[in-house]
């Protein structure tokens, strides 16, 4: 069998990513491999032989949503208030989730083979890093919050936005308001269970990314 020239090959291939980009933003990390090459008019077959694995196809889509989330986590940076930056890049970010089931997805787990989207994931907890100290140090965040302690409000905003997506679009909005209440250091009392590692994270969000086909 002939080969397609080279520019076939790279149009199937956009036509994959964007048919993927809706159809993993409308189902999730784990929507049908079948319905994205359907939907790019393109066979199975042709799809594997892009994407071998589903994370290949994941890292192809998504690697620009997580820049997108460091350019928040800039911009939440370069805000002259602490508490206003750190509120700016939760809030923003799970703007992002809330229209985009395979973020959401992508945001509670590791993939460690999505090699793009991993090296921006890793920029982005360091700009987190430095918004959670930030707003410690001006004495508006509560000083025993640590970075691990976040990836439970998108694990919870997973299941909200499962739940009452259809029903209540915003109903993460009132969830985020009471936590962001709670996380004021005037709020603070004492914790009787420590914070997570960030080994004991990685580890959860491994077990999570697991369940990925």
């Amino acid at each position: 069998m002939e080969r397609k020239p080279r520019r076939d090959a790279q149009r199937n291939r956009e036509a994959l990513i964007e048919a993927a980009r809706g159809v993993f933003a409308e189902q999730g990390i784990n929507a049908s491999l079948e319905e994205i090459a359907r939907r790019a008019d393109l066979g199975i077959a042709t799809l594997y032989r892009h994407f071998p694995a589903r994370t290949d196809l994941a890292d192809a889509v998504l690697a620009e949503e997580i820049e997108a989330r460091v350019t928040i986590g800039e911009e939440a940076l370069a805000m002259s208030d602490p508490w206003d930056g750190f509120v700016h890049y939760l809030e923003a970010t799970l703007v992002r989730e809330a229209a985009n089931r395979a973020i959401n997805d992508l945001m509670s787990m590791r993939l460690p083979r999505a090699v793009c989207t991993e090296d921006a994931r890793k920029r982005m907890y360091d700009l987190l890093v430095q918004l959670v100290e930030r707003a410690q140090r001006s004495g508006q965040l509560r000083k025993d919050l640590t970075p691990e302690d976040l990836p439970f409000l998108t694990w919870a905003n997973t299941r909200i936005v499962e739940a009452t997506g259809s029903i209540a679009p915003n109903a993460w909005r009132r969830h985020l308001g009471l936590l962001l209440d709670g996380l004021r250091a005037s709020a603070a009392h004492e914790l009787d269970q420590p914070p997570m590692s960030p080994r004991q994270v990685y580890r959860a969000m491994i077990t999570l990314g697991r369940h990925t086909r």
